[in-house]
């Protein structure tokens, strides 16, 4: 049955209904971690397996194969797809780089350039620079993430504490960069240039980025790291991930950067490490294949669920309810801003979020007298607030596969991305900036 039918079917008071499996997996999840006084304890690919099928349940109006048809679309889209590649290509080149000794190489360096009690800062200017250069947090996370598990035991810091500042560094670049997708869908849908956005966008969120960074700093400078040598590294292990990093800044596709990180890694292995073969370095990429096994599954599993909830008419009910009784530039602006975060929760994407409501968005500025470059400003800084700490989202599923740890554990930490919603939230309420407000 082709997409058209299965939509013609679907039943119309579903609205409500559909955003429940939401809920569930909530309070599954957070119910069964505190009963077992564990969030490491509850795997998530099963808490999604059950809200799955309680979804297809409560799926009507069309036969169980056709609700597994649109759970099999969700779970198979572009987007997913490209996503499991990522997975499988950084898994494999995290585990051969930290079998040849680059990871422990090029954490040496760093400790080396850098005075320990700037390292946290560091990692944070570090991970802002990347990913407003490469335009994306999901590369980001793939080049720093494993250095700052690295260098987590010499500063005497949380390990998802040092995971934590790359990751939500990252989303400084993925909200203001001119060639972050979020960027590009946000001035498109709301029909503003993009040195605009990036204006009122900068004004924004300058505050959260400048607090994180002295709360990095305050961290760094307190904190009581242990006295460690510094061991002798090998500068020549060091280059697969210079090249990587390089390459990334180039504004090469992050596949074909990992790909020939990985062909690197092998090579300098070869040259470089004793008893590292090529059937070593076979086998550590098969190691590191296998341990994204898990994010791979869930990150299959909730693109289906989030296409049932979709199909289920859960986004469009969510659309309806908040822009009922709009009234107002502040209670337009604020109306965005929960479409955005709304429809990310139900999406995992942040683009896509930005897709799915930014022309009704712009309905709401026109209609509103929202200036068209804060409204584009909202959209791109609440989506990348809501995707940073949001637990099944890519950015947390690639940090948690790359340093061992649950997403959930990560998610405390993540002080950039909720600091970036405040000042959003603030800037609505506040009129600020008020030459775009």
């Amino acid at each position: 049955m082709p997409p058209a039918k299965l939509r013609s079917r679907r039943p119309r008071r579903n609205g409500l209904l559909a955003l429940t499996p939401l809920l569930l997996f909530a309070l599954l999840f957070v119910g069964t971690s505190l009963a077992a006084a564990d969030f490491y304890a509850i795997p998530m690919s099963v808490v999604f397996i059950v809200t799955t099928a309680y979804a297809l349940a409560i799926t009507r109006g069309v036969a169980t194969d056709k609700r597994l048809a649109v759970f099999t679309r969700g779970a198979s889209d572009a987007n997913i797809m490209t996503m499991v590649w990522i997975f499988v290509m950084a898994g494999a080149f995290s585990a051969s780089a930290q079998d040849m000794g680059a990871i422990d190489a090029t954490v040496a360096m760093t400790r080396d350039l850098l005075p320990s009690n700037f390292l946290l800062a560091g990692l944070f200017l570090a991970s802002c620079f990347v990913s407003i250069s490469i335009g994306t947090s999901v590369g980001t996370v793939v080049t720093l993430v494993p250095i700052a598990a690295g260098l987590a035991p010499a500063l005497g810091a949380d390990l998802a504490l040092t995971v934590a500042v790359v990751t939500g560094g990252a989303f400084f670049g993925d909200n203001l960069s001119f060639i972050s997708d979020t960027t590009v869908v946000a001035t498109r849908t709301q029909g503003c240039r993009l040195d605009d956005k990036f204006k009122a966008n900068f004004r924004i969120v300058l505050p959260a980025a400048l607090l994180t960074l002295a709360i990095y700093a305050y961290a760094g400078f307190q904190s009581q790291a242990p006295a460690q040598a510094i061991p002798d590294y090998d500068l020549l292990k060091v280059v697969p991930y210079v090249a990587v990093l390089v390459m990334a800044l180039c504004g090469m596709n992050v596949l074909f950067v990992l790909a020939i990180g990985n062909l690197l890694t092998g090579l300098v292995g070869l040259l470089a490490t004793d008893g590292f073969s090529v059937v070593t370095w076979f086998a550590s990429m098969g190691k590191g294949i296998t341990s994204m096994g898990e994010l791979i599954i869930i990150s299959m599993i909730a693109g289906g669920l989030l296409e049932l909830i979709r199909y289920n008419g859960g986004i469009t009910y969510l659309m309806r309810a908040i822009t009922r009784r709009v009234s107002g530039k502040r209670g337009a602006e604020f109306s965005i801003a929960a479409l955005v975060g709304l429809a990310n929760l139900c999406t995992a994407n942040n683009t896509v979020a930005i897709l799915s409501v930014g022309k009704l968005a712009n309905h709401i500025a026109e209609r509103y007298g929202v200036d068209k470059r804060k409204s584009a400003s909202v959209l791109d800084t609440v989506s990348c607030c809501v995707q940073g700490i949001l637990p099944y989202g890519a950015q947390l599923l690639m940090a948690a596969g790359l340093s061992g740890l649950s997403p959930v554990g990560i998610v405390p930490y993540l002080y950039y991305p909720m600091l970036v919603g405040l000042c959003t939230m603030a800037s609505i309420a506040f009129r600020y900036p008020r030459r775009y407000s």
